[in-house]
């Protein structure tokens, strides 16, 4: 699928937006600033600061606090990346070297806690307790994700309900934030903020998995990483666990076996089973129902351009290649 609806709809706020963030990475320390604009200025989607934009639009919104609350989300989320990349090793991101194989790890990790440190800086700026509740839950949360996610590491035998726990947290938090702030800056009932924030954490739940896909059926040309590094990363994601379950007994140890060391030097034989067993199509089916929740969410929302968009960002979450 193309760039989705939104990328138009939103041009000048997210011009607006990356003014923000240029003016907010600056920092007196030379590699605090080279790290930090790095990986900001490495080509991601922006999706997270867009939702934050385009939940508050929805809802009538006309004020300028999304510009500094999109900020933030986006500095939460890049926090996230290099302390990440640290954590399982990754050498490439977005197509480029990952700033700690540029940087090394420990720049990686410090400027990670530099932006989030500038993210709640930031946050307390808009004098919105409300919002700083959900930003600092979310950011809690987020790190028992990633926590949770290293224990699941090279552990063939969590169930999926572990696994979809981990993407709960790790992932889709940041997009259920995102979306519930900017139905609070909107000032929206109750209902709306709560209907909002489901639309995020379903859509959230949809990307991950459409990325666990893409990692045994992507181009890494246009995912900008190695296919192959979940399991090299000893990684249980949802397409191993189904095919374990679902293929023989041998090909449910291949997998284990890669899963508990943390390799891929079975790859093409591991995709071969994935393959065969329609692991793929079953991750996508489950990407789908949950956009499906997510669009059904919004049902609240007053019709618009803005409603329209979300919608179409639920489809493109799950119909991207990239």
């Amino acid at each position: 699928m193309s760039t989705p609806a939104f990328t138009s709809l939103l041009a000048a706020d997210m011009a607006e937006i990356d003014g923000v963030i240029r003016e907010r990475l600056h920092s007196d320390v030379v590699l605090v600033r080279q790290v930090a604009e790095y990986i900001v200025n490495s080509g991601g989607k922006r999706l997270r600061p867009a939702l934050v934009a385009l939940s508050a639009k929805a809802l009538g919104y006309q004020g300028r606090q999304h510009y500094e609350l999109a900020a933030v989300v986006e500095f939460i989320h890049t926090a996230t990346l290099l302390h990440d990349d640290v954590v399982d090793a990754s050498e490439l991101r977005r197509g480029r070297d990952t700033a700690n194989a540029l940087f090394g790890n420990a720049a990686s990790v410090l400027v990670g806690d530099f932006l989030y440190s500038r993210a709640f800086q930031m946050m307390v700026s808009v004098h919105n307790m409300r919002v700083m509740e959900i930003l600092s839950d979310a950011t809690n949360i987020i790190a028992e994700g990633e926590v949770l996610q290293l224990m699941n590491c090279n552990d063939p035998d969590i169930s999926v309900d572990d696994y979809l726990r981990v993407i709960r947290y790790k992932t889709a938090k940041l997009f259920e934030a995102a979306t519930q702030i900017g139905a609070v800056i909107a000032q929206a009932s109750p209902e709306v903020e709560q209907a909002m924030a489901t639309y995020g954490m379903h859509l959230g739940t949809a990307f991950q998995l459409i990325d666990d896909v893409l990692d045994y059926s992507g181009d890494s040309s246009q995912t900008g990483k190695n296919v192959g590094d979940d399991l090299a990363e000893g990684k249980p994601t949802l397409p191993l666990l189904y095919a374990m379950s679902h293929g023989s007994a041998d090909e449910a140890q291949l997998i284990r076996t890669a899963i508990e060391n943390g390799n891929a030097d079975n790859f093409q034989a591991i995709h071969e089973i994935i393959r065969a067993t329609g692991a793929l199509d079953h991750t996508r089916r489950q990407a789908e129902a949950e956009a499906k929740i997510a669009q059904a969410a919004i049902s609240v929302l007053p019709d618009g351009e803005y409603k329209q968009a979300l919608i179409e960002l639920s489809a493109f979450a799950v119909s991207r290649d990239h």
